[in-house]
């Protein structure tokens, strides 16, 4: 596979959705036509580009709401069929058990719900529709109910930034494999709401790495759209700071919209090729903004910033808020000090030289693993190693792993 091969695929199958939420990127609502989106047909072809270019690849079906797209189902077995790991991500509101066995049928994998306050009545302002909340809730529990793991998403807000950790328990109670905290980048809807400052912003990325520590082996924590999460990680000596670097965007990560356009991802609406027109692969390979996005010459803070190369600052703030894809991230309150740097490259270079040794079999066997999950999983299984002084990884060490439910892995069937 390429270096830069795409590790996640985002595919807004269309525009239409049953809610109203404040903050949608793409402008989606109940009124929205069906007309100009991917045919089924021409949705086939591009699956079989992805999976014959990226095996493995994870592949999020999103909206608008997926579930109003009467394709579904043959879009996620087709992709299932070719080895990709679909993905849904959903308002989950139309969850209902006999939609959910449907989705059971097709292999789906995992969904992603978002769920953005506690409190029903600000979830329900927040998406547009009374009774949104207790329809989501039961959604993801019809899921776990017939073993499709659920990750739950939450878009930061001035409303519930203070009670980030209080939803990540809530997550971590509700079964979720992972907990997402995305970052607004003020476009489509979102371009009226105001986001949260850049201090809240920090506050928010230093609770998600406290609890990525307190919930290791347990549940995934992550921050969307705030490549800043691994400096933090960095400082806090967090193990997530060795992994991918930085935006995705261009590197390991596009977007597609119902129409078959291509951009870097939902906040960067450069439109750089056509599914309908053009080869996914031509496009990824060779679009001049994608190469600039994996060679990135950055510009104020971010190009001086001794964290330039795990950060980098978000490409799509930086641009919405100066027209300068390559602009520094004017979210970021960090001061660069350029005499970390060679500590933070010899720090990074000293947790890999220590990392555990995989024996032929544990390799083969990781090799198992879905590509879009195997980082995730490697990281796992090497943590878990290392807190037990162990200096060499063994399928029987795996084995272990998955039985006492010490890693991510317990939860799916790859291992």
């Amino acid at each position: 596979m390429n270096e830069f091969a795409p590790r996640l695929v985002s595919w807004n199958l269309t525009r239409q959705c049953n809610l109203q939420c404040s903050h949608c990127y793409l402008d989606a609502n109940a009124r929205s036509s069906d007309r100009g989106e991917l045919t089924t047909a021409e949705g086939m072809r591009f699956i079989d580009q992805l999976a014959d270019y990226c095996p493995g690849a994870m592949l999020v079906l999103t909206g608008g709401e997926p579930l109003l797209r009467a394709d579904l189902d043959d879009l996620i077995s087709h992709s299932v069929s070719r080895g990709l790991l679909p993905v849904l991500g959903t308002n989950g509101t139309l969850l209902a058990e006999a939609r959910v066995k449907k989705l059971v049928d097709t292999g789906l994998n995992a969904v992603g719900v978002s769920v953005d306050s506690l409190y029903s009545h600000k979830h329900d302002a927040f998406r547009g529709m009374p009774g949104a909340w207790d329809k989501t809730i039961a959604g993801i529990d019809k899921c776990r109910e017939h073993g499709i793991a659920v990750q739950i998403h939450t878009t930061a807000t001035a409303e519930n930034h203070g009670h980030i950790p209080e939803l990540i328990s809530f997550a971590a109670e509700r079964g979720a494999i992972a907990f997402h905290l995305f970052f607004l980048v003020c476009t489509g809807r979102g371009q009226e709401m105001s986001d949260i400052t850049p201090a809240q912003y920090e506050t928010a990325l230093k609770q998600l790495v406290l609890s990525q520590d307190e919930y290791q082996g347990k549940m995934l924590v992550r921050a969307r759209c705030a490549p800043h999460f691994k400096r933090l990680a960095f400082a806090n000596n967090n193990d997530f700071a060795t992994q991918a670097v930085g935006c995705m965007a261009g590197k390991s990560y596009c977007r597609i919209t119902p129409e078959g356009d291509i951009t870097p991802c939902p906040y960067i609406p450069q439109t750089l090729g056509n599914l309908r027109t053009e080869d996914f692969t031509q496009i990824w390979e060779n679009d001049i903004v994608f190469r600039q996005l994996r060679q990135p010459s950055l510009q104020g803070r971010c190009g001086i910033c001794d964290f330039d190369k795990v950060c980098g600052g978000c490409r799509a703030r930086a641009l919405a808020a100066t027209n300068n894809l390559m602009a520094e991230d004017p979210w970021c309150d960090y001061q660069p000090d350029s005499s970390k740097r060679i500590f933070i490259e010899e720090s990074q270079t000293s947790k890999n030289n220590h990392s555990p040794i995989w024996t032929q079999e544990a390799q083969e066997r990781l090799a198992r693993v879905p590509a879009a999950l195997r980082p995730m999983i490697e990281k796992g299984v090497e943590a878990f190693a290392q807190s037990q002084n162990l200096s060499t990884i063994t399928p029987e060490l795996m084995a272990e792993m998955r039985q006492n439910g010490a890693t991510l892995a317990r939860r799916f069937k790859s291992l």
